[in-house]
């Protein structure tokens, strides 16, 4: 994990974009994700009952698709946003077994407090298959 920040807050203006993530989603990703958090909801795990749902079919934990956003963070910011980080995210769509995710982020807002950075980061997870955005939101943190 980097203990220092990738971008610094004189590499830093409105637009700069963050590092993506991505990921394909598999169902061994899911079962592991599962042990983990302890959601063990079939609609997760069990293909019968996932195809009577609105889903039609397995999806992916809403908490395992935004970790990808708080990947990108960490890549971005490193420590910094480990421990001054928040999100305030909105969940718009589900991803399923074999889809292909990507993240996004832009750097919207920088506020300078003394020897303190504040960013404000407009951030999501994109869907490649379904070419359908399913998380957005924004991403605060401090840079020293």
């Amino acid at each position: 994990m980097n203990q220092r920040a990738l971008i610094q807050p004189g590499d830093l203006d409105a637009g700069t974009r963050l590092p993506c993530q991505s990921r394909t989603i598999t169902q061994e990703q899911l079962n592991r994700y599962s042990r983990v958090s302890g959601d063990q909801n079939p609609l997760h795990l069990d293909p019968d009952f996932a195809a009577t749902t609105q889903f039609g079919g397995i999806i992916a934990h809403g908490m395992l698709t935004l970790a990808l956003v708080s990947e990108m963070l960490v890549a971005a910011f490193g420590k910094s946003w480990l421990e001054t980080g928040g999100l305030k995210v909105r969940f718009k769509g589900a991803a399923y077994v074999g889809e292909y995710l990507e993240t996004w982020g832009r750097v919207e807002k920088i506020a300078t407090n003394g020897e303190m950075t504040e960013l404000v980061c407009a951030v999501g997870v994109w869907n490649r298959d379904r070419d359908q955005e399913i998380i957005t939101g924004t991403a605060t943190l401090s840079l020293s």
